[in-house]
């Protein structure tokens, strides 16, 4: 039976004048405008920094039923935490608030470090969904892949939970099990794993020769300290082999990651030029990030390698390097995802992740939504039957769209797949080599012993998981980093 109380208490009426008077003077302190004045739009009254009354007052009123009528008492900072976390949540799939333990969770992460099962996930139409498992992972070992739906964590149901909330069942102490049951595409009933958590050692950067005179570099993540590991063993390995022919530079399932990496990765191989930049409603969110000068590897032949797991960070190195010509980018359109989260602290210990800006190949090409297209279009050889197109950003759930309305989402990703029938173990590093010794025959690139000794470190940016400067109390008080 439906109750429905219309009388107001003298209590609900001064919360609510309460609140209404908060949310007005932490709207702007310019809210008060002359009575004698038309009503403005919507919109010129947000572009002034004024909070719409007739919205404060609805949810001041829906407020107020919860504080009184649930069934169970919840404390106002709770309520008031729960709006904030429904704020950011609707906004798009990257976007989020971040307590303490998810604030400290992200930091750990980004420092490549951490205790769990080492999966990268998303959310999809409130599902937990898998975007791809780290290299060398429990995950990974367990067979867990691209496009799978986590639907139980310790038997405790997804639907409709956080990122937050699964990334915190999955986190833990190592050498400890966790029961993960998953839905995969082809296969009709769940699968249920029991993994065993490791602690999560990200080593971003591999280098090692293949095929005798020729390269491959692995880049499994996006970190703090990935451009500056990346050009130290690239470094290394040319001066130890000096007839090195070509490099292959591996970026599937890349999920992304800081964006000062992803630039000091593509400078590496740049002498000049754009890099990728942002544009953003904020000023400081539309940036332009430059190579300097001198190429470490002078110009050997590169092939980028990229799939539906290439995210983020991993398609700004793909993007520049394809704008600028420098490497032949192969493999299968990558993930799609061209915005830019920054995290901004809102106290000591929690902070929201915001989407502030999408990012722009040195062409001008916006890849939201859309992904990287490889100029040599090849897909890895599998042998399960009814393998579909991993998941992709445009299939995400209010995600970002795309600025020009073309997007292409795992759908489209199958409908352009040809799968080769060889049943080779790596076909396209295979593919890889092979092309990069047509180059090599085509002409003979300069000597990596001619690189320059001062190559320079590429410029100060902000990351793409950007964390702004410690918790400032005034807003009006500006910090540099």
């Amino acid at each position: 039976m439906l109750c429905v109380s219309l009388q107001k208490s003298g209590a609900t009426k001064k919360l609510q004048a309460t609140l209404l008077l908060a949310l007005f003077l932490f709207a702007s302190p310019s809210h008060a405008a002359a009575p004698a004045e038309k009503k403005k739009s919507a919109s010129s009254v947000n572009n002034e920094g004024l909070l719409p009354l007739d919205e404060l007052r609805t949810f001041t009123r829906a407020y107020d039923h919860v504080r009184t009528s649930y069934v169970d008492e919840v404390s106002d900072s709770k309520m008031l935490e729960y709006a904030i976390k429904g704020l950011i949540s609707e906004l798009d799939p990257h976007s989020a608030y971040l307590d303490k333990e998810a604030y400290a969770e992200l930091q750990a992460t980004t420092s490549g470090e951490f205790g769990g099962v080492g999966l990268e996930v998303g959310v999809d139409e409130g599902s937990i969904k898998v975007i791809t498992p780290l290299d060398g992972s429990p995950s990974q070992k367990a067979g867990i892949k691209p496009g799978d739906i986590i639907v139980r964590i310790d038997d405790q149901p997804m639907k409709g939970k956080t990122l937050t909330d699964a990334t915190r069942l999955m986190r833990g102490p190592k050498d400890t099990p966790i029961k993960l049951s998953l839905m995969r595409k082809g296969v009709e009933e769940p699968i249920d794993l029991i993994v065993i958590r490791d602690l999560i050692h990200v080593q971003s950067v591999i280098v090692k020769p293949i095929a005798e005179e020729y390269l491959y570099i692995r880049v499994a993540q996006f970190q703090t300290n990935t451009g500056t590991d990346f050009s130290e063993k690239l470094r290394e390995n040319l001066k130890l082999r000096p007839k090195t022919k070509g490099l292959i530079l591996d970026l599937r399932n890349n999920p992304g990651g800081v964006l000062q990496a992803s630039v000091d990765v593509a400078d590496a191989f740049l002498e000049s030029g754009t890099v990728v930049y942002t544009r953003g409603r904020m000023e400081n969110s539309s940036l332009s990030y430059a190579a300097t000068p001198g190429d470490l590897s002078a110009g050997l032949p590169l092939v980028v390698l990229i799939n539906s797991g290439s995210a983020s960070a991993s398609e700004i190195v793909a993007g520049a390097l394809q704008d600028q010509k420098r490497a032949i980018i192969m493999g299968t359109r990558s993930f799609g995802k061209g915005s830019v989260q920054t995290v901004i602290p809102i106290t000591e210990d929690r902070a929201i992740k915001l989407t502030t800006a999408l990012y722009y190949t040195p062409n001008g090409r916006s890849i939201q939504a859309k992904g990287i297209e490889p100029d040599v279009r090849l897909e890895k050889v599998s042998n399960e039957a009814g393998q579909k197109a991993p998941i992709a950003e445009a299939d995400l759930a209010g995600h970002i769209g795309s600025r020009d309305g073309q997007e292409v989402g795992s759908g489209e990703r199958e409908r352009e797949a040809v799968v080769n029938d060889d049943a080779l173990k790596d076909n396209q590093v295979l593919d890889a080599i092979n092309l990069l010794k047509g180059v090599h025959t085509m002409g003979q690139p300069a000597s990596p012993g001619d690189e320059p000794d001062n190559k320079q470190s590429a410029p100060p940016i902000a990351p793409n998981i950007e964390v702004r400067p410690k918790f400032n109390e005034n807003p009006d008080e500006k910090t540099q980093q």
